[in-house]
């Protein structure tokens, strides 16, 4: 009794995580930026970049190329694997395991639409310049 009126006490206290919000969309002005904040982000914009010029890598080639953590580069890659944006092969070499990334078309669609929104704003930049 005296532990569950403990543990009841400790769950008051507990606040519930707060959301995180989505990555806000830009006003520049009458035209809203429409960036898509999955690729958008520094690390994952490097992954999907890297995949539009190489048929596939390893995650150890991302993970040095980006110089990013294993943790890091894992969470990205997912986050772009849930978008339907990369697939992800597990497979083994002997008995090392290796997982590859490869972009689908989709995420090619995904970063073709994202370098066309930059190009904008480079280019509206440049004519208020």
């Amino acid at each position: 009794m005296v532990k569950q009126q403990s543990a009841n006490r400790a769950n008051q206290h507990r606040e519930a995580p707060a959301a995180r919000p989505s990555a806000p969309r830009h006003s520049a002005g009458p035209q809203a930026l429409n960036l898509d904040p999955v690729i958008h982000e520094r690390a994952r914009l490097g992954i999907i970049s890297a995949l539009a010029v190489n048929e596939t890598l390893s995650f150890n080639d991302l993970k040095k190329l980006l110089d990013v953590t294993d943790g890091n580069l894992s969470v990205h890659a997912r986050k772009l694997e849930d978008a339907g944006y990369v697939r992800c092969t597990k497979s083994f070499v002997g008995r090392q395991p290796r997982t590859e990334y490869q972009l689908t078309a989709a995420g090619r669609r995904a970063l073709k639409e994202y370098l066309s929104e930059m190009e904008e704003v480079i280019r509206t930049t440049r004519e208020r310049e």
